[in-house]
């Protein structure tokens, strides 16, 4: 990758694929920021680049880079093979571009800090939208670990998933609270049946800020 490269991306501003960052920032947030494009479609964090887009470049590429490896080996859990490129930008300053894959390996989730009593928070993973890393929905986390785990797909198109559809044709979205609340289910269950569902191709999860996501017919199910 050339410096021409590296203005070309930070002029395409944030996004889906792309995040910047001025330098390393502290563990778990940039941990947070690898996660969510390795459990999405994977992409680059640019180290060196302002929010803006603003080239800026680091005066050691090898500082961020050893900040930036600690903070990961410490806080991804499995760990994702990354790709480090450092960029020279000009005479004393260099842009770190770190390469990451859509992972097979997903869920990765943020190992946090142990509370003074010792014991840990809940892990958490997260996913991209648009151009901000969130923590991910249970549905989110399941249909991953599915997919992870390679399970077959097997269910009976009956009554429930036939209004569904009807439901979708006419209003296009629904979410796990307004599924539960069609069909009776408890909401755990409706849960368990949109993932499967969507394991199947008959909707397909968005995800969204808040952990409000919903579905929206599938490629199997339009």
């Amino acid at each position: 990758m050339t410096s021409d490269d590296v203005k070309r991306l930070a002029a395409m501003g944030e996004g889906r694929h792309l995040e910047f960052k001025n330098r390393v920032p502290r563990p778990d947030r940039i941990a947070r920021e690898v996660i969510a494009l390795a459990n999405t479609d994977g992409g680059k964090v640019l180290v060196g680049v302002d929010d803006d887009g603003t080239v800026l470049g680091v005066k050691d590429a090898g500082e961020e880079f050893y900040a930036l490896q600690t903070a990961l080996d410490d806080r991804i859990s499995p760990p994702v093979d990354l790709g480090f490129e450092p960029v020279r930008i000009s005479r004393t300053r260099e842009v770190l571009v770190v390469h990451v894959p859509a992972s097979a390996e997903r869920p990765h989730v943020l190992k946090p800090d142990r509370r003074p009593d010792g014991t840990r928070p809940k892990q958490r993973a997260f996913v991209r939208v648009a151009d901000q890393s969130v923590e991910a929905s249970r549905e989110a986390v399941a249909l991953m670990r599915a997919e992870g785990r390679g399970d077959a797909v097997t269910f009976t198109f009956g009554d429930a998933e036939r209004r569904l559809l009807e439901y979708l044709d006419r209003h296009e979205r629904i979410t796990v609270r307004d599924y539960a609340r069609m069909t009776k289910m408890p909401p755990w269950k409706a849960s368990k049946a949109l993932v499967m569902l969507a394991r199947a191709g008959i909707v397909a999860l968005h995800p969204r800020e808040g952990g409000d996501d919903y579905f929206t017919a599938g490629l199997n199910g339009s």
